[in-house]
């Protein structure tokens, strides 16, 4: 077993685990390598602390989980609640975290990512008077605890914006997706994506690849620029990914054939600035924060709480100097296209 590796402002990125951390025994030797200072009870009376773990990629992928990070931090500046971050090294880590928080009393505990859903559930049933979250949360037919927000989102309508500009933008009338691991989640955005380039050119064609079937899809940036590669070998002008840290190989891949790129969940025009033209972000951060208000001002509910386009969790880059390639014809004719989504005159397929 290794000791939590300390990273700046109050988070820890664990390098291990045991396997068998649901035995007491184990647990409590979990607890005590953790520095104190950090898990102790509220420095303030009557503070609010908030537990969250972190998703494949951990904090600085510059997309979901730095997302995430952002609604954590405005929270502990706008609303005064105590903040508390671990990055788990393995699958077998995530529930051992997740425990770490409701076992020392946390008011939330959040899980960052779709992974932790079985995680979630089993944690939550063990401790029915703590709340916790999950962003992107899958239920299980088991059903849901009634102390678990599921923060979902509408990323189709996000991805069908970002269609209709791939596009438009396209001069050979093919573009690419890439996504990171298989499953219902990505295929959302890959469905959406298809349907917004089919909305703004019908003839143009979608050229798909995903990373893999495991979380690692998420972080395989050299996977990410093989599959982009071929894609640009077929014709592909414009790229969009949806796969976490995987997307900078995307990123790559565009600048060396001088493509344009579409970034994901961030505005990750920084990344490349020479390529990403837009991208689609998603409010994971906005998400994140109303639900830490609904905690300190005691409103917390669980279920299911969604975001889309209407409820501005989900949106593209369109605006400022990020958003300068995408000229006003362009942004005219997506503009259309989101009106008739929030409007519900178009409904975004999800498959």
């Amino acid at each position: 077993m290794t000791e939590p590796e300390r990273e700046p402002s109050r988070g820890f990125r664990w390098s291990g685990l045991p396997v068998v951390f649901a035995a007491l025994g184990v647990l409590a030797v979990v607890l005590s390598l953790v520095p104190a200072r950090r898990f102790h009870p509220a420095s303030h009376p009557g503070a609010v602390r908030i537990g969250l773990v972190f998703d494949v990629g951990g904090r600085g992928d510059k997309s979901f989980n730095d997302s995430a990070y952002e609604g954590l931090v405005r929270a502990e500046k706008e609303l005064g609640v105590e903040i508390t971050y671990l990055e788990p090294s393995g699958s077998e880590d995530r529930e051992a975290a997740l425990r770490l928080f409701a076992s020392r009393g946390y008011d939330l505990v959040v899980g960052v990512g779709f992974i932790f859903s079985s995680d979630v559930d089993a944690v939550a049933r063990d401790y029915p008077g703590t709340s916790f979250a999950c962003i992107d949360y899958a239920p299980s037919a088991h059903g849901m605890p009634p102390n678990v927000a599921a923060l979902s989102f509408h990323e189709e309508e996000g991805s069908y914006l970002v269609g209709g500009v791939a596009g438009l933008l396209s001069k050979t009338k093919t573009v690419g997706f890439v996504g990171g691991m298989t499953g219902p989640l990505i295929r959302k955005f890959e469905a959406g994506y298809i349907a917004g380039v089919a909305a703004a050119c019908p003839s143009c064609k979608v050229v798909v690849g995903y990373a893999g079937s495991t979380p690692d899809a998420y972080r395989d940036p050299a996977k990410g620029k093989a599959i982009a590669v071929s894609q640009i070998g077929a014709g592909v002008d414009v790229v969009y990914h949806a796969s976490g840290a995987t997307g900078h190989g995307v990123f790559e891949a565009a600048h060396d054939a001088h493509i344009f790129a579409i970034g994901v969940d961030s505005d990750q025009h920084d990344e490349m600035p020479d390529v990403v033209v837009t991208s689609m972000v998603k409010r994971a951060d906005v998400a994140l924060f109303d639900t830490i208000r609904e905690v300190k001002e005691k409103r917390f509910h669980g279920g299911f709480h969604a975001f889309g386009l209407r409820e501005g969790g989900i949106d593209y880059v369109h605006e400022g100097p990020h958003a300068s390639r995408i000229d006003p014809g362009v942004q005219a004719a997506v503009q259309k296209m989101r009106d008739d989504v929030v409007s519900g005159r178009v409904k975004v397929p999800t498959e």
